[in-house]
């Protein structure tokens, strides 16, 4: 294989993010549910028999060591790699919003450098790798909606009903180190309970030693409308409208239109659920399960940027390791 062309990276969000505790060692304990998206970049490899690793921006610019570049190196080290590759990212995503983007993008290359190199290591070896470059990459990787513990590498996968969202973006980016050292960041009095869904958090549990779980979770009709329908809040949404009057903004913006709007992670992207009926007008006007981009409902600034979404089965990776 010579190379792997318009490989996705989705994003995600998170339709609820409490914070439950806070490690020795100063990471903080979450809980979220962690939901797959349609919006998303697209990377493409070329496979080099030099050994390099070169990335080339097909948009904006990334900064120079980002995290697909740490992806591919790390996997290329760890498997005694000899070959190299030409990377080319079409970003699509915004960066800083809470979207989980960058992680993304470092998943779905640990995922086609696998096959590129014919390394055919499983997601459990790859799940390991995922770890050590961030929190996040483990869940794009395993490539299912999860109820997600711990600072974020534990996952439970779970199936979740077909879901239309709003997203909206402001040009403003949040400091996730503000966010977590701000003050104003209120830590949930008792770990959420959620029917099905066992708990794993503990203070105790060192970053070095943290394991990703991989335990399925099943949920009956209501309770899995229950976590869809605005169950909870995110606890990281007061400090950033704080420091951030654009967040609220747009917070205003989908609520009067939709009737509720939340933050998705360290933000500043925020969405609103969009409704049953409002969903299957647009499957009937568009002959898709996509929401049209024409019909998004209010104009806002030049420099923000919107999408309608709708939430995905799968990751179209997935199963591209093998357990």
């Amino acid at each position: 294989m010579l190379a792997l062309y318009d490989v996705p990276a989705p994003a995600k969000l998170n339709l609820f993010l409490h914070v439950v505790g806070k490690r020795p060692d100063g990471y903080h304990l979450l809980q979220s549910l962690f939901v797959l998206i349609d919006w998303a970049d697209t990377l493409h490899f070329e496979r080099r028999t030099d050994g390099q690793l070169q990335r080339h921006d097909r948009g904006e610019a990334l900064p120079p060591e980002d995290l697909c570049l740490r992806a591919a190196r790390a996997l290329q080290q760890a498997g005694g790699v000899g070959h190299g590759v030409d990377l080319h990212i079409e970003k699509r995503l915004p960066s800083g919003a809470g979207m989980g983007g960058g992680s993304s993008d470092a998943a779905s290359t640990l995922l086609a450098l696998n096959r590129l190199w014919g390394l055919n290591w499983p997601l459990s070896r790859l799940m390991k790798l995922g770890l050590s470059l961030g929190a996040d990459v483990p869940f794009f990787l395993g490539g299912r909606h999860a109820f997600v513990e711990g600072i974020g590498e534990i996952l439970h996968p779970l199936d979740l009903p077909a879901q239309h969202y709003a997203v909206l973006k402001p040009p403003v980016s949040i400091a996730t180190k503000d966010i977590f050292s701000s003050p104003l960041l209120a830590r949930s009095k008792s770990v959420a309970i959620v029917a099905g869904f066992p708990a794993h958090n503990s203070a105790d549990v060192k970053a070095d030693n943290a394991k990703t779980s991989s335990d399925s979770v099943s949920l009956d009709a209501e309770g899995a409308a229950r976590l869809v329908g605005g169950f909870g809040r995110n606890d990281l949404q007061p400090p950033a409208e704080a420091s951030c009057s654009e967040v609220s903004q747009a917070l205003g913006m989908l609520k009067s239109q939709f009737g509720n709007s939340r933050m998705t992670g360290s933000g500043s992207a925020v969405f609103a659920r969009i409704g049953t009926e409002a969903g299957l007008i647009m499957q009937e006007e568009t002959g898709s399960e996509s929401p049209p981009m024409a019909i998004w409902p209010q104009d806002f600034p030049a420099d923000w940027v919107g999408r309608m979404c709708r939430s995905l089965d799968r990751h179209p990776l997935y199963g591209w390791a093998g357990d």
